[in-house]
């Protein structure tokens, strides 16, 4: 299903109106985990995500807000779920909550193994502006719910 079939039919079945604004976006920009996020999604596993605030900046791109929407993508660009932020929040890297990390539902969901994840992940955006990763950069937490496909969908 394509990310507009998946729009409309959420919207159809939710009595959301078509209009209503989303992003469609990939988890890590596509590539091998992408999927497997997108899995972590479906199975309720996986509620929140992260991201570098220098990386909003860089593209120009507005921060998320609690009730936007998002449509997740699979690695082909075929539509995986949509999601609806119910939190938005701007912390230091290394001030990042291990309950956060928990939400995130990668690996064995600790906060060691987050940053150690997320370390690697960020560290291009810093790269792209000619910065060396900054431990104490913000990062950009969204916490979300998985809005459709719903058992009944």
């Amino acid at each position: 299903m394509t990310e507009k079939e998946m729009w409309s039919r959420f919207c159809a079945e939710s009595g959301i109106a078509p209009d209503t604004p989303y992003e469609a976006w990939a988890f890590c920009g596509g590539g091998p985990a992408t999927d497997e996020l997108a899995a972590l999604v479906l199975a309720g596993i996986k509620t929140a995500t992260a991201n570098t605030l220098i990386a909003y900046e860089t593209e120009g791109a507005a921060l998320p807000e609690p009730g936007c929407f998002s449509v997740i993508l699979h690695d082909d660009g075929t539509a995986a779920a949509v999601i609806r932020d119910t939190k938005v929040s701007l912390v230091p890297f290394d001030e990042v909550p291990a309950e956060h990390a928990y939400k995130e539902g990668e690996g064995n969901k600790t906060l060691a193994e987050w940053r150690e994840i997320h370390r690697r992940a960020f560290s291009p955006d810093y790269r792209a502006v000619g910065k060396c990763f900054d431990e104490s950069g913000l990062c950009v937490l969204e916490e979300f719910g998985l809005v459709f496909p719903t058992e009944k969908a």
